[in-house]
């Protein structure tokens, strides 16, 4: 049974964000990312540990994260 089975109604139960933020930059790299979230963590020197730092901190970013990964799924 994979993590995601326990609670269906949460799609991103078991899924960290650092792997979602892994996977938004592999497949749509930091140039989309900041694009579509207009933030300078994703646009000036970005790195994994900045972004996650922020994201962390910043409610309405992370739920953007989210919901986008979430979309892309």
């Amino acid at each position: 049974m994979a993590p995601f089975d326990k609670n269906p109604k949460d799609p991103l139960h078991g899924i960290t964000l650092e792997s979602i933020l892994n996977q938004l930059v592999k497949r749509h790299g930091w140039t989309v990312l900041g694009r579509r979230i207009p933030v300078r963590c994703f646009r000036y020197n970005p790195t994994i540990k900045s972004s996650l730092t922020f994201l962390r901190k910043t409610p309405w970013a992370r739920k953007r994260i989210e919901d986008w990964f979430i979309s892309d799924l």
